[in-house]
């Protein structure tokens, strides 16, 4: 079969969960024999490949914030015509839109007989939103229970998605017992992150512990897209700001994605500090599939994922998504953050202090992702989409 996977932003080595996951999708329809296109706004880049088409009615320049007019405009047609020939010229028989807004599920631009997949990688209940539902596409693929969970309490009807988590992109390598030892000793405790103000990194470099006694190395990456002008930027000179005057603190330039698993490998500790639930997280399924343990706050889908591979800390929560009300329209969990840095530095130090627990975390880890194959997960999307045909 033929599938196109439409995601606007797409870019090679992107730092951001949509791309890396469609990228590791992708990967996996290949491996089973079909072909996989990502259908992408212009302009081409060099590190395109021949499966990345590149739309010629509509170029967006990074970073695009959110909700740029560009993605919906005002006379559609064009952008949905030349939609429509591609899926016609590469003889597409499924088209998954891979968000409502940049993965142009609002358009629902398929040829008639086409099977169709709307992905759901984080709530929103605006427009592109409700017209993507409208359309009623074959499928309505979340990226986990609990995302499904939430587009309930959002007041979507979600009964009849289904949940499909990301594949690693890369088999995990976990380092053997004495490394791993090693690195519990004196390894460096790690975060890779996008620069978001919502992955928590700047409150968490605010509560440092003075005597923490171990080096700190983080990763912050830029995306194609961000929710307001600047966000990015203003949120790196932050980190950077605040990492300057703490001992051992270090920030680290973006990475490509096949460097990320030996990074995160090479960790005593991965820290996920999101102060707004993740949906899924790759940077936890990432480190978990190289043995490292992680520790992160106990809500969204980050304590399904960990499982017994690390530490995860339960805090008071107070009403509000993070920086996304204008795409979720309803309130969600967030952190208090009078407390909730301060205590994950104490689980990280705790994990660490205790041998015979943070082994068998270490050992867990794999474990909790051992099924999250390119394979499997293409073989499962493909049996959601096409199960009703």
């Amino acid at each position: 079969m033929n599938i196109a996977l439409v995601l606007l932003t797409h870019n090679p080595d992107e730092p951001a969960g949509v791309e890396r996951g469609i990228a590791s999708l992708a990967d996996g329809l290949r491996e089973l024999g079909h072909r996989a296109i990502i259908i992408a706004a212009g302009p081409p880049t060099a590190a395109d490949g021949p499966d990345t088409v590149r739309l010629k009615t509509l170029t967006l320049s990074p970073p695009v914030v959110f909700d740029d007019v560009n993605v919906m405009p005002d006379d559609p047609d064009p952008l949905r015509q030349e939609v429509l020939s591609l899926m016609a010229e590469h003889e597409i028989d499924v088209a998954c839109w891979t968000d409502a807004g940049v993965g142009l599920g609002y358009l629902g631009a398929a040829p008639a007989g086409v099977r169709t997949a709307l992905m759901v990688y984080f709530l929103r209940v605006d427009e592109p939103m409700a017209k993507s539902l409208a359309l009623k596409p074959d499928a309505v693929i979340s990226i986990s229970d609990f995302l499904i969970d939430e587009a309930a309490r959002a007041g979507l009807d979600s009964t009849g998605w289904h949940s499909l988590p990301n594949a690693l992109l890369c088999p995990g390598n976990p380092p053997d017992h004495a490394v791993r030892e090693q690195l519990r000793q004196t390894g460096p405790v790690r975060i890779l992150a996008r620069a978001d103000p919502s992955k928590g990194v700047a409150d968490l470099l605010k509560a440092y512990p003075e005597g923490f006694g171990r080096q700190v190395e983080i990763v912050l990456g830029e995306a194609a897209f961000e929710l307001w002008p600047g966000m990015q930027r203003d949120m790196i000179a932050e980190c950077r700001q605040l990492a300057a005057k703490l001992p051992g603190v270090e920030i680290l330039p973006a990475i490509p994605w096949t460097d990320a698993q030996p990074f995160l490998g090479g960790a005593s500790v991965v820290l996920v500090p999101s102060t707004s639930p993740e949906t899924f997280c790759n940077v936890a399924a990432e480190a978990l599939s190289m043995g490292t343990p992680v520790v992160g706050y106990g809500f969204g889908h980050l304590p399904v994922l960990v499982g017994e591979a690390g530490r995860i800390v339960s805090v008071d929560v107070v009403g509000g998504f993070g920086h996304l009300p204008a795409l979720t329209g309803t309130a969600l969990e967030m952190i208090d953050l009078d407390s909730g840095p301060a205590r994950l530095w104490d689980a990280t130090a705790d994990l660490l202090a205790d041998p015979d627990t943070y082994h068998r975390a270490s050992q867990q880890a794999p474990r909790q992702v051992a099924a999250q194959t390119p394979t499997a997960v293409a073989a499962e999307f493909l049996r959601l989409t096409m199960g009703a045909a």
